[in-house]
């Protein structure tokens, strides 16, 4: 009876030193999660109110045309390097996720000449038939339709590729280094996992705005939007999607570039790229726009005479009538356009970081 009142006290003894330890652990850990959330940049974190002068924040940088065309112009002066770059992507692009066939973009050509016929405007120019042929492409998923799940997986690992690889560039050029082709595609992929899972935050936060759109359309099908009460609930609720979704966003997408420096896990990214955007949202958000608008001026003035040029010789020579001409200088621009946005927004980032606010 004694030997068990004293296996008693020995369990309670270190039943209480296992709760004291367990509890001396979870206050240190709590500890240093709340001293590294005081060490970041916090604005609107309460629900006291914040004045504006508290969270302005500066930033020397060049305009909206003047910083795309100084990152057009670095890619133009060192045009063997990222055009290498993008000729091997392009080449595994092929190899593993295959080109638009060139059945799909007859496929959209028919469909326009069957169109303007039904409309009554007969046979619509060359030139205004390459632009319609444009918008179609790329409106309807041409370029990615009928994809499997690993052309998927493949498309999307050989978009991250590019974007690390043109990040490694353009640090070493801005370094005062001359890198090679062989270089970038062998030492630019060490953060391809970090990288991958940044884009996979990116693609939640769009989640939002993937949620309106779906909504949207379900709200036209149902003309739900007829109703003026409706209609006002629903761009109310829409706003505060795409609001938040804006929100998110900058952070995330600078975060990319964040995960090529040596020893930063995604987190750890995200939270420095959101310290650093902090009170600069609007102006990424203006300049992330433009680069989208700029782009897309430039695939109407590369693309549309390219088209027309397809046209015309497909027209005149029949050998030609199944060589993928379009599909495979779409599968360039596609590319390029990874690579322009990527090294837009990275230059924007480096401003920032040498930026002295």
């Amino acid at each position: 009876m004694q030997k068990s009142k004293t296996e008693k006290t020995e369990t309670t003894e270190k039943t209480k030193k296992t709760r004291k330890s367990f509890k001396q652990a979870f206050n240190e850990s709590r500890d240093k999660v709340w001293a590294k959330k005081n060490e970041r940049l916090k604005l609107h974190h309460s629900f006291k109110r914040s004045y504006r002068e508290d969270y302005t924040r500066g930033l020397q940088a060049p305009g909206l045309v003047a910083h795309a065309m100084s990152t057009l112009k670095i890619l133009r002066k060192n045009w063997k390097l990222f055009g290498g770059m993008i000729l091997i992507i392009v080449f595994m692009n092929i190899v593993f996720v295959g080109l638009m066939s060139e059945a799909t973009y007859q496929t959209v050509q028919d469909s326009i000449d069957e169109s303007t016929e039904v409309l009554g405007y007969g046979e619509v120019g060359r030139l205004a038939k390459s632009g319609l042929l444009l918008i179609s492409t790329v409106a309807t998923g041409g370029l990615t339709k009928g994809m499997t799940e690993v052309q998927q997986v493949f498309a999307f690992l050989f978009g991250a590729i590019t974007i690390l690889v043109t990040i490694y560039y353009l640090r070493h050029l801005m370094a005062g280094n001359r890198p090679s082709i062989r270089d970038g595609l062998y030492n630019a992929l060490t953060p391809l996992v970090s990288c991958m899972l940044v884009l996979l935050v990116v693609f939640l936060h769009m989640l939002p705005i993937f949620i309106f759109t779906i909504l949207y359309s379900t709200a036209v099908a149902t003309n739900f939007l007829a109703q003026p009460l409706y209609a006002f609930l629903f761009w109310l609720l829409g706003s505060l999607l795409i609001l938040l979704s804006a929100y998110l966003l900058p952070g995330s997408i600078l975060a990319v570039c964040a995960t090529t420096v040596p020893g930063i896990y995604p987190m750890q990214a995200i939270n420095a790229t959101t310290d650093l955007v902090q009170g600069r949202r609007t102006k990424f958000i203006i300049r992330l726009f433009f680069s989208i608008v700029f782009m897309a001026v430039m695939w109407v003035i590369i693309m549309v005479p390219i088209i027309w040029l397809d046209l015309v010789l497909k027209q005149n020579f029949e050998f030609l009538q199944t060589v993928p001409i379009v599909p495979f200088i779409l599968q360039i621009m596609t590319t390029f356009t990874i690579v322009y946005l990527t090294a837009y927004i990275y230059l924007f980032y480096r401003r920032m970081l040498d930026d002295p606010e």
